[in-house]
């Protein structure tokens, strides 16, 4: 039996096999790159902010133009899986495989169920194909994070918030929607990602509706509440004289 205890390189020694000037062409070509996507990635569409919190949310359509940019292509696989019928559960975890060529980069893992908050609401049986689909993005969005090295730029904690308002089966294209009551959390964030964190702005087009928080909007007046916060935005920026 062999007992000798195998040592470790010490952080000195891997830092000595290192070329440096390499190593800084490296962070430079990386610095770049970051600053390339951040000039080409669109707000509400591709990345989104919520106020509140430190980083943009990267979305999977900028997740999809990121991997255009490296060249990269994706290939997906579902780890796991659980499809109930009988209790109306279903749940996936899928990795996402990112590669250069024929040569894999790097992987990213994202998962999904039908309990999830914005989900257990909604006929488990018709949001199957929605579920998988979350699953993907997630992983496809946790494999462009790594693989970009953007984690310092962006987040995927909120990746799927509801931009939208509604929840969407895909497969289907059959919007849920709720109209009862007031709006969620979700909704109510994405008033502000709309005003671009404007607080002024969600405040002054919410006052003419009656409201004085964002938690008391109803559902019904949501989607007028969005479109003209939208619309004030807009004329703002076009009334905006060019430097």
């Amino acid at each position: 039996m062999n007992n000798e205890v195998q040592v470790m390189p010490s952080t000195v020694s891997i830092i000595d096999s290192v070329n440096l000037n390499q190593l800084a062409n490296t962070m430079t070509k990386i610095g770049q790159m970051q600053s390339v996507i951040q000039k080409t990635l669109r707000q509400n569409h591709d990345f989104g902010v919520v106020p509140g919190t430190k980083k943009p949310t990267l979305l999977k359509p900028g997740a999809e133009k990121i991997l255009m940019l490296l060249g990269l292509r994706s290939e997906f696989e579902i780890v796991d899986s659980t499809r109930d019928f009988e209790n109306g559960f279903f749940q996936y975890q899928v990795r996402c495989r990112l590669y250069k060529n024929e040569m894999l980069i790097t992987e990213g893992l994202g998962a999904c169920n039908t309990r999830e908050s914005k989900y257990k609401k909604l006929d488990p049986f018709t949001i199957d194909n929605t579920i998988l689909k979350m699953a993907k993005k997630r992983a496809l969005v946790d494999a462009t994070l790594l693989v970009s090295s953007l984690s310092d730029i962006f987040t995927q904690d909120l990746e799927d918030m509801d931009l939208n308002g509604t929840n969407i089966d895909e497969s289907s294209k059959q919007t849920y929607t709720d109209t009862s009551g007031t709006i969620s959390k979700a909704q109510a964030k994405r008033m502000f990602a709309i005003a671009q964190g404007s607080v002024d702005t969600v405040k002054e087009i919410i006052g003419k509706y009656g409201y004085t928080s964002s938690e008391d909007v109803k559902k019904t007046d949501y989607n007028k509440i969005c479109e003209e916060i939208e619309s004030k935005l807009k004329d703002d920026f076009e009334g905006t004289p060019l430097s």
